[in-house]
C-alpha cells in the first residue's frame, strides 16, 4: 500500500496557501515546500499509513497529510507528544 503513494511521488504538490500553512506549522524555512516533503516521504523512517481519501505520512515529530486522489499535500503539523 505504502508503494501507493511513492509509486506517484511525481503528482505530488501543493497549493500556494498550503504551502504557507505547511512552513508555519512546522516551522521550516524551505525554499520548495513539495521537495522538502517529498525527502521526508521517501525517508526510510517515514510510517505511512492510508485512512479513506488521505495519507498520512508520520516522520520526525511531524505528520504530513496528503489527498490520496489528487496527491495534494493537505497540510502538516507537528506530533502531538
Amino acid at each position: 500500500m505504502k508503494t501507493e503513494l511513492l509509486n506517484n511521488i511525481e503528482k505530488i504538490h501543493t497549493t500556494e496557501l498550503g504551502a504557507v500553512r505547511i512552513k508555519r506549522n512546522l516551522s521550516i524555512d524551505a525554499a520548495d515546500v513539495v521537495e522538502w516533503c517529498k525527502a521526508k516521504v521517501q525517508s526510510e523512517n517515514a510510517i505511512i499509513t492510508r485512512n479513506g481519501k488521505n495519507w498520512y505520512v508520520t516522520i520526525d515529530g511531524s505528520i504530513i497529510t496528503i489527498n490520496a486522489n489528487s496527491y495534494t499535500i493537505i497540510t502538516a503539523h507537528k506530533e502531538k507528544k
